[in-house]
């Protein structure tokens, strides 16, 4: 029962890191691009407005819950789990934490607050859209690398733990 557990939370965590590196690739891929082709101010009006609605949004209970879980499941694997797919798994723990959960926290996050700041019809506000564009851009980018690894770790530990080995 305890190794069913264990493939199950496996499995969960991949489909999750999966939808969470799905959002980021979202918005690396055409959602940033699109407010940056559109003039300065209304880019930089619209960015403030999905900052804002995120905080009431499932994908951020998705994100804090990840990051909890990373920490738990590691916990647990460290401590408690021995054989086939642990190293996979305690591996994608860190790399959501690390690579996702803490760049989220101090790069991501803090460029969202300054930009909340900032009227978007100043010439201040404009000039740090289009350094916020380039930099917090390329700081989602590593977000989403490192949840996608993290998908992929889980996948592998999830397999290893139900097979008994690869």
């Amino acid at each position: 029962m305890e190794q069913m557990i264990e493939i199950a939370t496996s499995a969960a965590l991949t489909l999750l890191m999966g939808l969470i590196a799905g959002v980021f690739l979202s918005f690396s891929d055409f959602v940033m691009k699109g407010l940056g082709a559109a003039q300065s101010a209304a880019g930089m009006e619209g960015m403030q407005y999905i900052n804002r609605k995120v905080y009431g949004s499932l994908f951020l209970v998705l994100l804090m819950g990840a990051a909890i879980m990373s920490l738990v499941v590691a916990s647990y694997a460290y401590f408690w789990m021995t054989g086939s797919g642990t190293t996979w798994l305690i591996a994608g723990c860190v790399s959501y934490f690390m690579g996702v959960f803490m760049v989220t926290v101090l790069a991501n996050v803090p460029m969202n607050k300054r930009l909340d700041l900032m009227a978007p019809e100043t010439e201040e506000g404009q000039a740090y859209w289009h350094h916020y564009l380039s930099v917090w851009t390329g700081w989602n980018h590593i977000r989403t690398l490192f949840s996608a690894l993290s998908s992929v770790c889980f996948l592998v530990g999830c397999i290893m733990r139900a097979s008994g080995g690869l």
